[in-house]
């Protein structure tokens, strides 16, 4: 899964990294956490990659209340071209969800009790960024408002996750966001050939404080290695 990740890269470097023609205003986020407002990019037509900042947790449009959201934060690559809760934005609706990093928990064993270790996963490139596949949704609400929400896609783990967890965020390449990001693009067997763990030795990982276990933290301290590291 991926239940926390950052984004503290300024405006100026992810509208060039990733070629935007609009991007809203962000601040640094060391430690964003479902139902949380994310930055997405989407392909508008006319106007070329967009950013928007929606809501964390996909309502799909046939949801009776956006309570569902809460659940739908990430979908399963296996199953996501399927899945009724996300096989209409995987087949129309797929965006980018742009990140420095992003936080996983490993079950370690201390004086006979479990315990978990947050590791903190960055890009092995040096101020290099993350492109998690993701889906889209927009919702209307009874009195005619609009809400529209994302949610990250996940596969199996690489050597470098497998030790600390059975699931990570689908990375895709640069040379596989233009494709992903088409939205006349309905060729469902190339899109679901995306969804692999991106190769090992793009990522880097080690372990941080816990104190990103509490989601009310927010801070550059949350993706420093641990001294003992």
């Amino acid at each position: 899964m991926c239940g926390r990740f950052d984004l503290h890269a300024p405006k100026a470097q992810i509208s060039k990294y990733f070629d935007l023609a609009e991007c809203p205003d962000v601040s640094p986020r060391y430690n964003i956490a479902p139902t949380s407002n994310v930055l997405v990019i989407r392909q508008r037509p006319d106007v070329g990659r967009v950013g928007q900042l929606v809501k964390w947790g996909l309502v799909p449009s046939w949801a009776k209340d956006p309570s569902i959201g809460a659940k739908l934060n990430n979908a399963r690559a296996e199953t996501v071209a399927a899945k009724p809760s996300f096989r209409t934005s995987f087949a129309r609706h797929r965006c980018l969800i742009p990140a420095n990093g992003f936080f996983e928990w490993e079950a370690v064993i201390v004086d006979g009790k479990t315990r978990k270790q947050p590791y903190y996963i960055r890009p092995a490139e040096e101020d290099g960024l993350f492109a998690f596949a993701g889906l889209l949704a927009r919702w209307r609400a009874p009195d005619g408002t609009d809400l529209v929400t994302a949610c990250i896609i996940t596969t199996m783990p690489n050597s470098v996750m497998e030790p600390i967890h059975d699931r990570m965020p689908v990375v895709l390449d640069r040379d596989a966001w233009k494709g992903w990001l088409a939205p006349g693009n309905s060729a469902m067997e190339s899109l679901e050939a995306l969804l692999k763990p991106c190769p090992a030795d793009a990522m880097l990982a080690y372990p941080v404080s816990a104190v990103v276990n509490r989601t009310g933290v927010d801070g550059a301290e949350l993706i420093e290695a641990l001294a003992a590291a």
